[in-house]
C-alpha cells in the first residue's frame, strides 16, 4: 500500500487454536543444501488514482475493527499499481501441472484462499483468472472429518454430512467489514519461482478453494488484479505457518520505494531471513518482542514505548499503547495496510509537534483525508523535515527516514501520512508506507521482530 495507496486489507480476529503443521517435500534436503534461502519476488502496482481514494478505502479497513542457517524460501513481491490496487502481490502456481496466481500478501490475516473455477458470483473477475481445480491431478479437498478441518477459525455450521462418505471440508472466512470466501478446504501442490529462476515444488500446502466471494475488501478496487489471499498471520493454517517447521518458523519481507524509477524489487523469505545477512550488516538489526493478544491471535503485536520528534519525547501516557483486558488496543504490523495510525491521544501529539517544528509553508489546501500538508516545491532537493523516532520494547528504536510518513500527494505537496485511529477500542497501525526501506523479519520461534536498514537497500 504504498506513495497514494491506503489500501485496506482484512484486519481479521479469529480465534482458533494454534497448530503447527507442515509440509511433505521431498525436495527440501535438495533445497537446504542448495541454498540458505529461496527468495520471492513481491510485486506491487500502482496505487489508487487519488489519495482521497485510498484514504477512505484505508479507513473503512480500519474503522470497522478494532547453529546452521534454515534454509529459506525467498519470493518477490510483486506491486499492484498496473491494476489500481496498492497491495503486494506473490505470484505463486498451484497444482499439476501448475497455474500461476497473484494472491495478496498479508500479516493481518491467515488462509490462504484462491478463486476457484466454479466461483458463483465472480462476474467482476474474468472465468480465465480462476484456479480451475479439474485441471491438477494433484487436487485434492479434505474431507470434513480430517483435523486439518477442525484448523479453520469457523465454518458453515453442520457441514459435515454424516451419511456421505466423501463429504468435503467447507470453510466460511469472513473480515471485518463483512467480506467473506467460502468454498472448499484443500491441499495442493505449490510451485514457487525464485528470482534466480529456479522453481520448487511443495506438497500438501492447504488453501480455500473460493466458490463464492463477496465484499470490498476481496472484490473492490483495492483487490484488483488478485486471485485471492496469501495469509501469513500467526495462526496455524497461514502460508508462513504451514511451511514455518521446516523453514525455521519465521519470514521476512523488504518493500522497496515504489516511487523510483525503474522501481526496484521488493522480496519475501520464508526462513533464514535476516541471519543470511553477511556479517557486517548483521550487527545492525535491531530486535523487538512480539507481544500476544489471545482475543486476536492473528496479529503481530509490538509495543511502543515512547515517540520522539527531533530528539524531544512527546508528552504521551504509556498506558495507550497498552492492550487491555478486553484485547483492545496495542500496536500492530501490517503489510496490508498502506499509512499508519496512531490512537487518537498519541496522534494528535504527533500532529502537534510535526506542525510546530515543519519548516515548510503550509500547502494552499489540504489533500482531502489528511491534517497536515506543506508546499514543498520551492525545494530543489529533498525538503527537511522532521524526524520521527520509535522506542520500542526491548530498547529497540525504529528510526524511519521522513518519506515513509510523508507522502506526496500531488506535485509540490506533501502530506503527514500519519491518521488517527477513530474507534476508541481500535489498535494501532504500523503500515506499510513506514516500513518501506527495511528488512522485517517476524520470527514466531523467539516471538521477536527483527529490523535493519541493511540487506534490503536503501529507500
Amino acid at each position: 500500500m504504498p506513495m497514494l495507496s491506503i489500501s485496506p486489507f482484512f484486519l481479521l480476529i479469529p480465534l482458533f487454536f494454534f497448530f503447527l503443521t507442515h509440509l511433505s517435500n521431498p525436495n527440501a534436503t535438495a533445497v537446504a543444501a542448495a541454498a540458505d534461502f529461496l527468495k520471492l519476488p513481491l510485486l506491487h502496482k500502482p496505487p489508487f488514482s487519488s489519495p482521497s481514494q485510498s484514504l477512505s478505502s484505508d479507513t473503512h479497513r480500519l474503522s470497522l475493527l478494532f547453529s546452521r542457517p534454515n534454509p529459506t524460501l525467498k519470493s518477490p513481491l510483486i506491486s499492484g499499481a498496473s491494476t489500481g490496487s496498492g497491495q503486494y502481490f506473490v505470484d505463486i502456481r498451484l497444482g499439476t501441472p501448475p497455474q500461476s496466481l497473484l494472491l495478496v500478501a498479508d500479516t493481518g490475516s491467515d488462509l490462504v484462499w484462491v478463486k476457484c473455477s466454479a466461483c458463483r458470483n465472480c462476474s467482476h473477475h474474468p472465468p480465465s483468472s480462476a484456479f480451475f481445480p479439474r485441471h491438477s491431478s494433484s487436487f485434492s479437498p479434505f474431507h470434513c472429518f480430517d483435523p486439518h478441518c477442525r484448523l479453520l477459525p469457523h465454518a458453515p455450521p453442520h457441514h459435515c454430512n454424516h451419511t456421505l462418505l466423501h463429504s468435503p471440508c467447507r470453510f466460511l472466512y469472513s473480515y471485518a467489514d463483512g467480506s467473506l470466501s467460502s468454498g472448499f478446504f484443500s491441499k495442493e501442490t505449490t510451485t514457487l519461482k525464485t528470482l534466480s529462476g529456479s522453481e520448487i515444488h511443495l506438497k500438501g500446502l492447504s488453501f480455500g478453494c473460493g466458490f463464492r466471494i463477496s465484499g470490498p475488501s476481496v472484490s473492490g478496487a483495492q483487490f484488483n488484479g488478485a486471485r485471492g489471499v496469501m495469509g501469513l498471520g500467526r495462526g496455524s493454517i497461514s502460508f508462513s505457518s504451514q511451511l514455518g517447521r521446516r523453514f525455521g518458523n519465521k519470514f521476512s519481507y523488504c518493500l522497496m520505494d515504489y516511487t523510483l524509477s525503474p522501481p526496484p524489487t521488493s522480496f519475501l523469505m520464508i526462513g533464514g531471513g535476516l541471519h543470511s545477512l553477511p556479517v557486517n550488516n548483521a550487527t545492525k538489526i535491531s530486535y523487538t518482542p512480539l507481544q500476544i493478544n489471545p482475543l486476536s491471535p492473528t496479529f503481530y503485536y509490538i509495543t511502543i514505548n515512547s515517540i520522539t520528534i527531533d530528539g524531544v519525547k512527546l508528552p504521551i501516557n504509556p498506558a495507550v499503547w497498552e492492550i487491555d483486558e478486553q484485547g483492545n488496543g496495542g500496536t500492530v504490523v501490517d503489510s496490508g495496510t498502506t499509512l499508519t495510525y496512531l490512537t487518537k491521544t498519541a496522534y494528535e501529539e504527533v500532529l502537534k509537534s510535526v506542525r510546530r517544528r515543519v519548516k515548510l509553508p503550509n500547502a494552499a489546501e489540504l489533500t482531502p483525508g489528511f491534517d497536515l500538508c506543506v508546499n514543498a516545491s520551492g525545494e530543489s532537493r529533498r525538503p527537511s523535515l522532521p524526524r520521527l523516532r520509535f522506542r520500542l520494547g526491548g530498547g529497540a528504536v525504529f528510526a524511519p527516514p521522513p518519506r515513509n510518513y510523508f507522502l506526496e500527494t500531488e506535485e509540490g505537496v506533501m502530506c503527514l501520512a500519519i491518521r488517527a485511529v477513530e474507534s476508541g477500542n481500535g489498535f494501532s497501525v504500523i503500515g506499510n508506507l513506514m516500513q518501506q526501506g527495511f528488512l522485517l523479519e517476524f520470527d514466531k520461534e523467539e516471538s521477536r521482530l527483527g529490523f535493519t536498514r541493511r540487506g534490503c537497500g536503501l529507500p
